[in-house]
């Protein structure tokens, strides 16, 4: 017998529909802690860049005001730091709309500056943007990683094998475009950013077998751009005519470097050995040195000489390892990120800002060619400075948003965050 008190309808209450039910809402990411780490290798960056910079600028001052060079380098540091700051604070998530525009807006300024570029030290380099010398090669590099980390992270979520495949010759091929397009100024450009493309792709736990294929393809490629290089006579007429001799001084071992004449050729790279070798053990210390006012291009292409004359090879070694910690530390955030995309986000960053380290410091030193390479955050240069503080904003980004604990509701809050595409996980997770 039916409880009187008890109401049982005649037909069940169908409940309402809620179209938006079926889809869960996109988690808000929940912030962390500033990553003081990061903020400490930027910071002894910027206080070795203004001390070394002031330094180095001999050539540079005016007369009647000596600190305009420093001024000028300071209030492009400042423009960095409000743009670290601001991109610290964003989601990385967001970013991810924003990589096709920066990729593309990339190649079409480096394609500009091909054509109708400023002319510097005799191959187009740059081009005026409301008064600022903007050089797209630096854009380009932060393109290749973004891009590498974007196609990786889409593709490892496919247990396909043929869809992995395909992400790994979508890398080679957009790798290959941006190089030729970098070659066209320089091999060391071409060659750091095969470099970081292939440590991306070692990371990203890609077969041993693609990665060689890979490798092939990028030896295949340099070899015939480099020998239509030499048939192209008007291009050995012109800059090709530079690479040539630098190659040749390089590879030319039948004279020690002190016993050969400083001329127009090699006086850049004279002068910074002359450089080190005054520097001795401990340094002269900063604004003594003595070839600053010789040495071209030592605020630029050359500081790394005039930091080891100041600080001598205990500073020059210092700065190297400031560059291996951020590297290392880098890796250490990666290793714990819950998902693919920030993983190769920040340790592609990282990746660039220390492969270039390394760069500058070997041509400096005669390890490698003769061959222009601002020093990340030390030598003087807006387009370098801006791009290695996108680079710095983005790896605090994923530091502060991504997840790297356990937790199972955090880790199903960013795969909410992130499109489906891109939600795979880090392979690299210890």
């Amino acid at each position: 017998m039916q409880d009187p008190f008890t109401f049982t309808p005649p037909h069940p209450i169908d409940e309402p529909k809620n179209e938006e039910a079926k889809t869960p809402p996109k988690a808000e990411p929940m912030p962390g802690q500033q990553d003081k780490y990061f903020w400490a290798i930027y910071l002894m960056l910027v206080v070795i860049s203004i001390i070394e910079l002031y330094s180095a600028s001999s050539r540079e001052v005016v007369a009647g005001n000596v600190y305009l060079p420093i001024i000028r380098h300071a209030v492009m540091l400042g423009a960095g730091f409000v743009v670290i700051f601001i991109l610290s604070r964003i989601p990385y998530q967001k970013f991810i709309k924003f990589i096709p525009i920066f990729v593309v807006g990339s190649i079409v300024m480096m394609i500009y500056v091909l054509v109708a570029g400023d002319i510097i030290n005799g191959a187009r380099r740059s081009f005026s943007f409301f008064g600022f010398a903007l050089q797209p090669s630096e854009f380009l590099k932060l393109s290749a990683v973004l891009l590498i980390a974007l196609v990786m992270s889409r593709t490892q979520l496919s247990k396909n094998e043929e869809t992995k495949t395909r992400g790994v010759k979508i890398v080679a091929i957009m790798v290959l475009i941006m190089g030729g397009l970098l070659f066209t100024q320089g091999l060391t450009n071409t060659i750091l950013l095969m470099a970081i493309s292939f440590s991306m792709m070692i990371i990203g736990g890609i077969q041993m077998k693609k990665l060689a294929s890979v490798l092939l393809v990028y030896v295949l490629v340099a070899g015939a751009a480099h020998q239509l290089k030499e048939l192209n006579a008007d291009l050995r007429a012109g800059r090709q005519t530079t690479w040539v001799e630098r190659m040749k001084r390089y590879s030319d071992k039948s004279v020690p470097k002190y016993e050969q004449k400083i001329d127009a050729n090699n006086r850049q790279e004279m002068y910074a050995y002359m450089a080190q070798a005054n520097g001795g053990i401990f340094g002269v210390m900063p604004g003594n040195s003595r070839e600053t006012s010789r040495l071209p291009l030592a605020f630029s292409d050359y500081i790394y000489s005039i930091v080891v004359e100041d600080l001598g090879l205990i500073g020059g070694l210092v700065l190297l390892g400031i560059y291996l910690s951020l590297l290392a530390h880098a890796g250490h955030v990666a290793s714990q990120c819950s998902r693919a995309l920030p993983a190769m986000l920040v340790i592609g960053c990282a990746l660039m800002i220390t492969f270039q380290a390394f760069f500058h410091m070997a041509i400096v030193t005669g390890v490698f060619p003769v061959s222009g390479q601002p020093l990340p955050l030390i030598s003087k240069g807006g387009s370098s400075i801006l791009i290695t503080s996108i680079a710095f904003g983005i790896m605090l980004s994923v530091s502060r948003f991504a997840v790297k604990s356990d937790k199972r509701q955090e880790i199903k809050d960013e795969i909410n965050s992130l499109p489906e595409e891109m939600r795979a996980e880090n392979a690299t997770r210890l």
